[in-house]
This record gives C-alpha cells, structure tokens and sequence, in this order.
C-alpha cells in the first residue's frame, strides 16, 4: 500500500495583504458607495466618530497605478521583513508584522485626520503608510542594502535612502506641490523604525554596527 503525503504551502502575510488590497481596491473602483464608506475624511470621522476610516482607506486605492506600486513595493520588501520576524519572534511573527503594517496605516493617516478635521473636502487613501513602515523595518534590519528612486539604479545604501526619503517627503509635505500624501509617507516610516527598536530592542546595535562594518 502507498503511502501519500500532502504537502500544503502556506502563503506568506504579505501576499494574503496584497490579495486582500487588490481584491478590496478593484472591487471600490466601480463603486462609489464601498469607497465614500471607507475612505479617510477626517471632516466625517470627527463628526460621526467614524474612526475605523483611518485603517479602511489603507484597503483602496486611487488607481491602478497607485495600487500596483504600493503593492509591488510591499512585495518586495514584506517577504524579507517577515522572515526577520520570524527568526526572532517565532510563533508571533504573524502577529508582530500585522502590528507594523495596520499600525503603519493608522500611524500615518493621524497628522492628516487632525489637521484637515475641519476640511470637508479632503479625502485621502491608499496603503502608503503601511508600505513605508515595511520599507523602514526592512532599512533597519539591512541598513547597507541597496535602493534606488526611479529611475536610478538600486546603487544607494538602504540607511542613506531612508535619510534622503524622510527629507524629501517632509519638504514635499510642506510645500504641497500634488496630491501625494507625503506627510502619511513620512509617519509611516518614522513608525517602522519605532516600531522595530520597541519590539527588538538589539536592532539598534545591530543597525549601528552594520553600517559601521561597512565603512572598514
């Protein structure tokens, strides 16, 4: 008699996030309804208290384009943080990355909830601060890792990158020159840095003895 093993795969929580994202986001571009319902306007969530806007308008995004980009983004940099969770929180590396991504999306969408309550108007989505605070753990945990803004290469040191980002997105915050959400880029990140040093204390050591090496 033979014997059959099954061997199940399990998908990692990053591809489970973006499969949730896409289906969600795909699913409000042809409804108007599901996206005024979730999406973030801070002049509703303080009028109605409808607070869970600052976590849904992660799930929706504007386009396709804006969908595709954070999603790639995330993909690129979830795996590898996920496998560093793993290897030091074990069982609760589920748990951990779920912290850093959903937190990440609230994080970011605060400073805008706040300062544009009054605004009516104003309305803003997508998982961009999610991503950023993905992006950031990863930084921490690979500071000397290469990266690159499109179109150049991938030829900047992870730890520069970060600095360069941070920078960019707080003067583009300020100045307002589009639509992009640049301050929720940037709370986001900062959170995954936070987020990292509070749940694994040792990665500042790590961080500053990794760029060190790589000045030897």
């Amino acid at each position: 008699m033979n014997e059959k093993t099954n061997e199940t795969m399990s998908l990692s929580l990053t591809v489970i996030i973006i499969a949730i994202t896409v289906i969600v986001s795909i699913a409000a571009f042809n409804n108007g309804r599901l996206m005024h319902q979730y999406i973030l306007n801070p002049y509703t969530v303080h009028r109605r208290n409808e607070w869970w806007r600052l976590l849904t308008s992660g799930f929706l995004h504007g386009d396709f384009g804006h969908l595709f980009f954070n999603m790639f983004s995330l993909y690129i940099f979830g795996e590898g943080v996920e496998s560093y969770f793993r290897q030091i929180f074990g069982n609760k590396a589920d748990f951990f990355y779920l912290l850093l991504y959903l937190l990440g999306i609230i994080v970011a969408n605060l400073p805008d909830t706040f300062s544009k309550k009054n605004n009516s108007g104003y309305n803003a989505l997508g998982a961009s601060g999610g991503v950023a605070s993905v992006v950031f753990a990863f930084i921490m945990f690979q500071p000397t890792a290469k990266m690159g803004f499109l179109p150049l290469p991938p030829i900047i040191p992870a730890w520069i990158f970060g600095i360069l980002y941070l920078l960019y997105s707080r003067y583009m915050a300020q100045k307002q020159y589009d639509n992009i959400g640049h301050t929720a880029h940037m709370w986001g990140a900062l959170w995954g840095v936070v987020f990292v040093i509070l749940a694994y204390p040792p990665i500042v050591q790590h961080f500053i003895q990794t760029i060190a090496g790589s000045f030897q």
